[in-house]
């Protein structure tokens, strides 16, 4: 396996971890700046106020992007096991 090899698995593999985490990222960090927001202007110093709401949001975004989650990682999956010849002769 060749050097060139490797880093295009990785690389291919780093780009689809990100692409399939960044959506629910994103959702946490934003109803946590949300919170954040109404704890300060309410002076509600609640440190767990924030684990309902992002629990809530996360557990939506599943439901609504799941699916494409799942079909991305399947997909390098089924990349990589089709590749796998040409990695190992190289």
């Amino acid at each position: 396996m060749t050097t060139e090899a490797v880093t295009d698995m990785l690389r291919q593999g780093m780009y689809v971890i990100l692409e399939t985490a960044l959506p629910v990222l994103l959702v946490s960090m934003a109803i946590g700046l949300l919170v954040s927001i109404f704890q300060t202007i309410t002076s509600i110093q609640e440190q767990t106020l924030t684990f309902v709401p992002k629990l809530l949001g996360i557990f939506l975004t599943l439901i609504l992007i799941g699916n494409w989650m799942m079909n991305n990682m399947v997909e390098l999956t089924q990349t990589l096991w089709h590749t796998f010849s040409y990695y190992v002769h190289k």
